[in-house]
């Protein structure tokens, strides 16, 4: 019974695995981020294209657009006006 509970409080004692280095853990994009990106763009002049972009995602405003599009209103946003 004294190697059981030897080789349990080892057990204890052992430190917790680390996740794997490699692993990437997807970054939550914030409202803030996007909203910084769409006000360069719309400086940039494309209001109308970032009002637009905003209705195709479902909302009339950026505030109201649900986080989980954020990602890919960004990619859109992105490749405005470098369309030749």
């Amino acid at each position: 019974m004294l190697k059981i509970a030897e080789a349990m409080k080892l057990k204890e004692e052992a430190p917790a695995p680390e996740p794997p280095k490699n692993e990437v853990v997807p970054k939550k994009i914030t409202l803030e981020e996007v909203r910084k990106v769409a006000a360069d763009k719309s400086r940039q002049g494309f209001t109308n294209e970032v009002r637009g972009l905003i209705q195709k995602y479902g909302a009339d405003k950026l505030s109201s657009m649900d986080p989980e599009k954020y990602e890919s209103f960004l990619k859109d946003l992105e490749v405005m006006g470098h369309a030749g």
